[in-house]
């Protein structure tokens, strides 16, 4: 049979607060040299499946630029096989922003029936995970369905957060509940899903016709499907992670640090593609001192790096400490200066003799602008973003991007603050930042 792979890749990725005011959720870096896009556009291409669409919205500059022409994925392939990215258009009728993960299928509809496949996948953009994509399919269609989950176990504190679901003795769905307050059962949607295409254009007509319905899956979709249709869930025990929020993100990238991680990025048998600029060698100068961490090309380290993940082209100067953190790419650390439990984005400036992340974790007040989002003692960094030399920054701090040493009113900033960027401040950019960073 045919399948069509589509990646819903438009999520705006609020919680994970300034880190994604510039870029959709799918287009964040992880794991140092890999995007989160990377992990099911790989698993799609592994499974061999080479008709994928990718659908966009928040954002997609950066997304589309590291897709492309899918080459790195080897997709830049002849029609109907290959990548397409789909954005949502303004037309006459019923085209517009898309309202919700359903409505963002249904505007798509015509070019899902040109395609004529028989079943379609439909992927998450925003998860970490390795899976065969084979298997799911095989048993869609032994069991007869019209639509298969893929669902695992989650811990019973979490199961405010997914769709969970009850299944009987042959895993048929008998209930479904989109993010309860509680649960008995734990098992929760990982957001992929396979549908017979005819099947699947037929709902979406019926949903888009409901004025009452949210035009989204989890709410709206599954739910009435349950109750109507065959719908089995399909047990996946592998490693799989939703990095929505700025604790599981810092978790799940300090994981790959560990002796024996969760996620496996060294099996060649199942290769995690991505689209990486040319950098020379990672550099390890005569006074570093490093454990447990993982770098990449161009980063030159001469100071101390211990369980942290750093992107390509970072650099730790002499009598730098770099703990417990995640540093994005082009990121400065200078001399004396101390990182500690942290997430820089990309092309940040650290002083000499700064601290970023300074205090006890426990107790440490949440973040009075974003307390649910910033409150596990992780204080985040923005792009661009310069910290003076010498400046204390505690826990749970947020540093806008683009922020500058005139931003800093005083030398210490307390656990649970937040530094903005003025209103009439200029956005730096990329040359300007290594025109300074040259300089000093």
């Amino acid at each position: 049979m045919t399948v069509l792979t589509l990646i819903l890749a438009g999520g705006e990725g609020s919680r994970l607060s300034i880190l994604g005011e510039q870029r959709a959720k799918p287009a964040m870096w992880f794991g140092g040299k890999f995007r989160i896009i990377d992990f099911p556009l790989s698993n799609a291409v592994n499974s061999g499946l080479y008709r994928v669409r990718v659908l966009t919205q928040y954002r997609p500059h950066s997304l589309m630029q590291h897709i492309g022409i899918g080459d790195p994925w080897d997709l830049d392939r002849r029609s109907p096989n290959g990548i397409q990215v789909w954005q949502p258009y303004r037309g006459r009728r019923d085209q517009d922003w898309y309202r919700g993960t359903a409505d963002a299928l249904f505007q798509n509809m015509a070019f899902i029936a040109e395609d004529g496949s028989e079943e379609t996948l439909v992927l998450s953009g925003d998860h970490i995970y390795k899976q065969n994509y084979n298997d799911l399919l095989r048993f869609h269609r032994e069991h007869g369905a019209d639509l298969t989950v893929a669902v695992m176990h989650v811990p019973a504190d979490e199961v405010h957060r997914f769709g969970i679901m009850t299944v009987d003795a042959d895993d048929r769905i008998v209930e479904f509940r989109e993010k309860p307050r509680e649960s008995v059962s734990t098992l929760a949607s990982m957001g992929i899903y396979v549908f017979n295409t005819e099947f699947l254009m037929q709902r979406l007509i019926e949903d888009d016709q409901d004025p009452t319905s949210n035009h989204d899956f989890g709410k709206d979709i599954i739910p009435k499907m349950v109750a109507n249709d065959r719908v089995y869930a399909y047990p996946f025990d592998g490693y799989w992670v939703d990095v929505g929020t700025i604790h599981a993100y810092w978790e799940a990238n300090l994981d790959l640090a560990g002796t024996i991680p969760s996620l496996d990025l060294y099996d060649s048998d199942w290769v995690i593609h991505t689209r990486s600029r040319e950098r020379p060698p990672a550099k390890m100068g005569p006074h570093c001192d490093v454990r447990n961490s993982l770098f990449s090309a161009g980063n030159i380290i001469d100071g101390t790096v211990s369980n942290s993940v750093l992107g390509s082209g970072v650099r730790v100067e002499r009598g730098a400490i770099v703990r417990d953190s995640v540093i994005l790419h082009d990121t400065v650390i200078r001399s004396g200066a101390v990182v500690d439990r942290c997430v820089l984005d990309k092309f940040v400036e650290v002083g000499p003799e700064a601290q970023v992340g300074v205090g006890e974790v426990a107790g440490a007040p949440p973040n009075r602008e974003e307390p649910r989002n910033l409150m596990t003692g992780i204080s985040i960094v923005g792009e661009f973003a310069e910290i003076p030399e010498g400046t204390s920054i505690g826990r749970n701090c947020r540093v806008e991007g683009n922020v500058t040493t005139a931003n800093f009113d005083a030398p210490v900033v307390e656990s649970g603050s937040s530094v903005c960027r003025s209103k009439d401040a200029g956005v730096r950019t990329q040359a300007s930042r290594k025109r300074r960073v040259r300089a000093v």
